[in-house]
């Protein structure tokens, strides 16, 4: 190859004329130079048509016979390497191929450029992907990541495919990340859903508490409302507390208004049923015969049968019966002295200024006394006296409230105070004696104080007393009668087991009642420590023994307990396909109220059941979501195609044709009203109102104009019969003939028109004639229309002798025209 380049581009002896001398060189026959150029042309052309190499066409581009041939050879250079060579050479040399390989490294380096800067951007993008995927900021973390993905795409092309493996896994990282950010806004939205519902329920159920502790002893709440409301509210309780944190704050207030709102219903349920037998036995009061100490014993086991709370006013029934319980037998019945009420009223009045003054000097147990003495007062006034104090019964109540309040603000710095000092008491080294007698001092202190709500400070005050104790607990242990007293402990625990296994009627015992003892007794038996281990031996293999026969008939009602909560778990999961899904929705519920009610079980088991349980009840209502969610997308459905055809519509206006409003009354009609939402069947009910409205305006207008047109040629000379509607002779026989100026009067009158000055008078005898015969109030659009319709009758009714007066016509049609514009 290099040999035929030499032989392009240089002037060479060839082998047959070396080693001859000049004389035979020039004796020779010489070729042309054209013909040499030409050959050397054609060869060069043959070389570019083929594939050259990047080192040729740097020859050619340089040493090329033509400048085409250099020109052309330059711009198939691409070669870094030779495009900077060939510059070199053919700078000052040849200009265009000079500018044509200075072009072409600018564009390799513009290209290398680009290919780095899309480089750095993919470097870029993936590490701004990690940096995503481990970012604590979650604001707006969607947007960036979509961001990133929509920025990614524009790059992909270019990138490796390693590159496009690290982006898709910080991607994937980035979106599991989304999930979890969205995972926990759900959560911490269902939590949120969940504390507002428990706050409501705890206020519902306090107020309802205290309607009920402030009501009326004569008026009894609904037994049926009362029912409903605790049943809803336990209910809703369970789902405001599934899978949450619940402070035990929280469900202490819940627990004890639950609790005490039951006892009420309780009582209330027992009163209910058993009012025939306490009115009849009441109306022995009400008669002169003899109460005998049998009905007595009758009053006194329904009063601790129905067991009314003390913290509730008791109904005026439940005092007749205790009453009736409280008399002699062999007296008569006497009414309840009247001086004794106003003894009471006075009573209660004293109080009620004491507390009054209480309240007033900041002092707080003093105020609870005299507030708890003051309600038990009230409630033994009967309504006519307790009904003046209602309402500052309730004021200081309130009042109480608020310094119950103030109170807790008030000994917290107190209660701190304390606890300090019970922390700088543990660290002191003191004789064991003074040391639990300052513990117990302090100890005293705090209890004053009333004890604290702050379940925090009385951690700390409980944690700094344990550990200022814990010197002087070894003191006490080293006592010698400390080992013997919790022997004896231990006996007495032993001895009382003992007593329970041989009374115990396991056919009709209270089985949680049994399982506290059961827990009761290991706590106590462990808490009597330290003792003898030789003295415990017997004790000890008593009490294992005691466990065991405990424990047996615990764990046999155990096992059946968790047989019926796993037949319930059977019946609702036969529920979760069951139809009519109302029916299935009301059996679940009921199963929840069984489930409740059904006794102790082993914790473990129960948590599988309940689990099992509450699955398939939430698929039962899964159902009832999907049912509703299906109504809601029929409903958006039925509003897009209704908004559809508003939209269809929106061009219809009161000048459209008549039968144009025609048809988009009948598109309207076609319109199912009962699948659409409130809001769009306003719109439609609107719309056709307003279409309605304008076919209305449009027929009375053609009405109109045909009644002028007659008018108009009545006072031209009189209008045919024939053209005349055919129930117009009937009209005009419904009333009396009519001068022309009056017809035209009352109908300038009907249509609101003005009449001429010179006719006023005569206007105004006609609206009081109208008034007297009762027409004057004829208000209504469709009634003046009538009336004037029979006034228009018989005036083209009229003879075709009598010409009408052009004036008169002319008004007549005026007042037309002003009925349309009404």
């Amino acid at each position: 190859m290099a040999a035929f380049i030499q032989k392009l581009f240089k002037s060479r002896k060839s082998p047959e004329t070396a080693g001859k001398s000049r004389k035979e060189i020039a004796e020779q026959p010489r070729v042309p130079q054209e013909d040499l150029r030409a050959d050397q042309r054609e060869s060069q052309l043959q070389l570019l048509k083929g594939s050259p190499s990047q080192e040729q066409l740097g020859q050619l581009a340089v040493e090329g016979v033509t400048a085409d041939i250099r020109l052309s050879a330059a711009k198939g250079l691409n070669d870094p390497e030779q495009l900077q060579k060939v510059q070199k050479q053919a700078k000052g040399r040849d200009k265009g191929v000079y500018q044509t390989v200075k072009q072409a490294l600018q564009t390799h380096r513009e290209e290398l450029e680009r290919q780095e800067s899309i480089a750095r951007s993919i470097a870029t993008l993936i590490s701004n992907a990690r940096e995503q995927a481990r970012s604590e900021d979650t604001k707006l973390f969607q947007a960036r990541l979509e961001a990133l993905t929509n920025q990614w795409k524009e790059l992909e092309s270019q990138a490796t495919a390693e590159q496009i493996q690290q982006f898709l896994e910080a991607i994937h990282r980035c979106r599991e990340r989304l999930q979890d950010i969205e995972a926990a806004r759900a959560e911490e939205k269902r939590h949120s859903e969940q504390r507002r519902q428990r706050e409501e329920t705890l206020e519902l159920l306090t107020g309802t508490l205290e309607d009920l502790k402030a009501g009326s002893s004569d008026a009894l709440p609904s037994l049926s409302s009362l029912d409903a409301l605790q049943r809803t509210q336990e209910n809703r309780w369970l789902e405001a507390t599934r899978d949450t944190e619940v402070s035990r704050q929280e469900q202490k207030a819940y627990e004890s208004s639950m609790q005490a709102l039951k006892n009420h219903l309780s009582a209330l349920r027992r009163l209910t049923q058993e009012r025939d037998r306490i009115q009849e036995l009441t109306g022995l009061l009400d008669s002169d015969q003899a109460i005998t100490t049998g009905q007595q014993d009758q009053a006194k086991a329904l009063i601790r049968e129905i067991d009314w709370p003390a913290d509730f006013p008791k109904p005026a029934l439940l005092d007749r019966l205790r009453k009736l319980a409280g008399k002699r037998p062999e007296k008569p019945v006497q009414s309840e002295d009247k001086g004794d009420q106003k003894a009471r009223t006075e009573q209660l009045k004293t109080t009620l200024g004491k507390l009054e003054a209480a309240l007033e000097a900041k002092l707080f147990k003093e105020s609870r006394q005299l507030l708890k003495t003051a309600q038990n007062q009230f409630r033994e006034l009967d309504q006519r006296h307790a009904k003046p104090f209602q309402a500052r019964m309730q004021l200081l109540m309130g009042q109480f409230r608020e310094l119950s309040d103030w109170q807790g603000f008030a000994t917290e710095p107190k209660q701190i105070t304390l606890c300090e000092q019970m922390e700088y008491l543990a660290e002191q080294p003191m004789e064991p004696e003074a040391k639990a007698e300052r513990i117990k001092e302090l100890q005293t202190e705090w209890r004053k104080l009333g004890g604290s709500s702050d379940r925090t400070l009385w951690t700390r005050f409980k944690s700094a007393s344990d550990r200022a104790f814990e010197p002087c607990k070894a003191y006490f242990e080293a006592k010698s009668g400390l080992k013997q007293a919790n022997l004896e402990k231990r006996q007495a625990i032993c001895d009382e087991l003992q007593t329970f296994l041989e009374q115990a009627d396991w056919d009709n015992i209270d089985w949680k009642g049994a399982e506290r003892i059961h827990q009761t007794a290991r706590q106590e038996w462990k808490a009597a420590w330290p003792v003898e281990f030789r003295d415990n031996r017997q004790v000890q293999k008593r009490f294992d023994e005691l466990l065991k026969r405990l424990e047996s008939p615990l764990d046999e009602e155990r096992r059946k307990n968790e047989g019926l909560k796993q037949a319930i778990v059977n019946r609702a999961e036969t529920l979760i396909e069951h139809e009519p899904l109302q029916e299935a929705m009301n059996e679940a519920k009921a199963l929840q109220s069984e489930w409740k009610a059904i006794g102790i079980t082993r914790h473990r088991e129960d948590r599988k059941l309940w689990q099992a349980f509450r699955k398939a009840c939430d698929q039962i209502f899964a159902r009832r979501d999907a049912q509703r969610n299906a109504r809601q997308e029929a409903t958006e459905a039925a509003d897009r195609k209704a908004s559809e055809l508003l939209g269809q519509l929106a061009g219809v206006t009161q000048e459209s044709p008549e039968e144009t409003l025609r048809d988009a009354l009948e598109k309207l009609r076609e319109v199912k009203g009962n699948a659409l939402s409130s809001d769009m069947r306003d719109r439609i009910q609107a719309t056709r109102l307003q279409l309605q409205q304008a076919l209305d305006n449009s027929l009375l207008q053609e009405k109109v104009a045909r009644w002028q047109e007659l008018v108009r040629v009545r006072g031209n000379g009189g209008v045919d019969p024939s053209d005349l509607p055919d129930h117009w002779r009937t009209l005009a026989t419904e009333q009396a003939d009519l001068p022309e100026r009056e017809l035209v009067i009352r109908a300038e009158i009907l249509a609101g028109t003005e009449s001429p000055a010179e006719d006023q008078q005569l206007r105004m005898e006609i609206q009081v004639q109208r008034l007297a015969e009762g027409m004057g109030n004829t208000e209504q659009s469709d009634d003046r229309l009538a009336e004037l319709e029979k006034l228009v009758a018989q005036w083209c009714l009229q003879s075709s002798e009598s010409t009408a007066e052009p004036a008169l016509s002319e008004r007549l049609n005026l007042a037309l025209a002003g009925i349309t514009r009404q």
